[in-house]
């Protein structure tokens, strides 16, 4: 049963939607399923842009047939070789042998490396600034290497202002039978699955995103830019510009917003207790727009996503056999991995006897680049007791003023 939708007057959703996948790239929960989206041009030559997941294949494959309604299948754009786009091209090839791929250099090098059956006579390789013209629209092609793998590219219509974005501008979370994002609430209902995608899936090529977005208003311009298609999640075709803010501030690590993450670890609640005073007297002190997170029962995908979000964290770790509690431990290990940058931190150690962790958290922090620590900090001795209030008041004081200023 086929479940397809027009883009444009000839340009058609293809895709298909998982429900089943519990964790993307078996790392990252999916609550609300995942896209997989590819479409399909009819001109004079008939093109698919990329494929899809083999979880989806056999809905994919059905909504190609619907749509080319007995034609054949002339060419297939591939963007983006990572399985999860690229899984479904045998099954292309075996059902239209005649087809002919474009695709970059290094694509045709990893399709080999993967194993495709593909003969050098099928593929037409393709360099930033070439074009191809299959009747009426002509498709010009645009390097964007490391967004997120290195022989990914876009391909931009110059005919009808629609950019094949690949990864970019994609979002976790399945589209359950609407496209775009005009047809969501989309700052309510997909905004941080959108954030939590771009952050842990591209986060660590904010540079690369940047000469991405920076050749887009080169070489294509922005303002001819009138559709989005990315690989995973809603079809842009208005309010562009909000996406693409969104997409400046995630790439240069810029805070969407003035706030504070507090996440903390804690063994036997003495550390929690702790972050949830220093939440309260922040908000006595006019600072509201806070979050509280237990590291170790949140996603470490959730937390980096609102550290892109928020523009002051908060870390506070119990000692752990003299060292940094390990889920708190790994949460800035992702935080380097994902070269993290530009925050406001401040630190709450705790430790019976032996009180480590605020140390070893500003030594890993250090690492990072531009990152304000604050000096203020406090050290407990398991409790929260009287005798650590003033520092607690002082460290509100101190990340309030930063805040607020």
């Amino acid at each position: 049963m086929y479940n397809f939708r027009k883009v444009t007057d000839d340009l058609f959703w293809v895709g298909a939607n998982d429900h089943r996948l519990a964790l993307f790239e078996n790392i990252h929960p999916l609550y609300h399923g995942v896209s997989y989206n590819a479409y399909v041009l009819l001109d004079e030559k008939t093109v698919l842009f990329d494929t899809a997941d083999w979880a989806v294949g056999r809905q994919f494959i059905e909504n190609i047939q619907a749509v080319l309604a007995g034609r054949p299948l002339d060419y297939l754009v591939i963007n983006h070789v990572e399985p999860d786009h690229a899984a479904s091209i045998e099954e292309i090839l075996l059902r239209w042998p005649k087809v002919k791929i474009i695709t970059s250099p290094k694509a045709v090098i990893l399709l080999h490396q993967f194993g495709f059956p593909i003969e050098a006579e099928q593929v037409e390789e393709v360099r930033e600034g070439d074009t191809k013209c299959f009747g009426k629209h002509t498709i010009a092609f645009v390097s964007a290497p490391m967004v997120h793998w290195p022989e990914a590219m876009v391909s931009f219509d110059t005919t009808n202002g629609v950019l094949f974005s690949a990864d970019a501008f994609g979002s976790f979370r399945a589209l359950d039978g609407k496209l775009f994002a005009d047809e969501f609430d989309f700052d309510g209902e997909w905004l941080d699955d959108a954030r939590r995608y771009y952050t842990n899936i591209v986060g660590k090529y904010g540079p690369q995103v940047q000469a991405l977005l920076n050749k887009a208003a080169n070489i294509v311009g922005l303002d001819n830019i009138k559709y989005l298609c990315p690989l995973h999640g809603p079809v842009w075709r208005k309010d562009l510009g909000y996406i693409i803010d969104k997409y400046v501030h995630w790439a240069t690590y810029e805070p969407e917003e003035k706030g504070v993450m507090i996440v903390y670890a804690s063994m036997y609640g003495n550390t929690e207790t702790a972050a949830e005073v220093l939440a309260s007297k922040l908000a006595d002190r006019g600072v509201t727009n806070t979050r509280l997170y237990d590291v170790s029962s949140t996603h470490v995908s959730y937390l980096i996503s609102d550290l892109f979000k928020y523009s002051h964290l908060v870390l506070a770790s119990v000692t752990y056999n003299l060292g940094i509690f390990p889920p708190m431990h790994n949460f800035l290990a992702d935080m380097k991995a994902l070269n993290l940058q530009k925050r406001t931190v401040a630190l709450v150690e705790n430790g019976s006897w032996a009180p480590r962790s605020g140390a070893l958290m500003r030594e890993e922090l250090e690492k990072l680049k531009h990152m304000d620590i604050l000096d203020d900090g406090v050290t407990m001795a398991s409790s929260l007791q009287e005798q650590n209030l003033p520092d607690m008041d002082a460290l509100a004081d101190a990340i309030a003023a930063s805040v607020l200023k």
